[in-house]
């Protein structure tokens, strides 16, 4: 029940941020910055040179990567000349400003990457044989639900860096007079559909992790 709850809720609010990006797209910026455009503003006005601009297939597949530091924006975003592409461009920028300023909470959410990874992989295959085998094998209900505290440490960590970044970008657009009043409230809109993404990914993590945790006591 929790599970189908947290997926229609999680629907809506993906289907909320794709209209709200859409609306923002057809809204063009002002300055008439690209998106490409504005990340190279960003970066250079706060002395960064070592990150590269990256176009990347997909929709909503923006993304900052620590590793090779790349910020990657899809093509619309990238080339896009209207508040949308400001908005998502300029937030990943912030992550690459994270970066920059060792910003502890980014330094670990990387560091847990990998595990939240294998985790993430490994929970439905365990979920799917505990319920056949429980009764067998109740330690399969220990490991699901260290995978599942595993995956929403990850999401909780990722609240406070998803924030910052929007924050980061939210200042630096208006400090800069990238943006107008009413544009700078649209690049604001948008971020917060994003981050609502997160919040909900959050708040599924916690419940599934709670559920797992009311039958392992139940259990013992």
């Amino acid at each position: 029940m929790l599970g189908i709850l947290f997926a229609l809720l999680g629907m809506l609010v993906q289907n909320q941020l794709r209209n709200k990006i859409k609306l923002y797209s057809s809204q063009p910026l002002s300055k008439t910055l690209t998106g490409k455009e504005v990340a190279e503003t960003m970066l250079r006005d706060h002395g960064i040179f070592d990150v590269k601009i990256m176009s990347v297939k997909g929709q909503l597949t923006d993304h900052y990567n620590p590793q090779n530091k790349t910020v990657n924006l899809s093509i619309e975003i990238y080339h896009g000349r209207n508040i949308a592409s400001t908005a998502v461009a300029s937030h990943e920028c912030g992550h690459a400003l994270q970066h920059a300023s060792a910003y502890a909470m980014l330094g670990i959410r990387s560091t847990i990457v990998p595990f939240a990874q294998v985790a993430g992989t490994l929970m439905p295959w365990i979920l799917m044989i505990g319920v056949m085998l429980l009764s067998v094998i109740p330690q399969l209900l220990l490991v699901a639900i260290i995978a599942q505290f595993i995956i929403t440490l990850f999401t909780l960590i990722t609240l406070p860096v998803e924030f910052d970044a929007s924050k980061r970008a939210l200042v630096w657009l208006d400090s800069k007079n990238i943006t107008t009043i009413k544009e700078h409230e649209g690049a604001k809109d948008a971020l917060k559909w994003a981050a609502m993404t997160y919040v909900i990914a959050a708040l599924a993590a916690i419940a599934q992790l709670i559920y797992l945790l009311s039958r392992y006591s139940k259990k013992n």
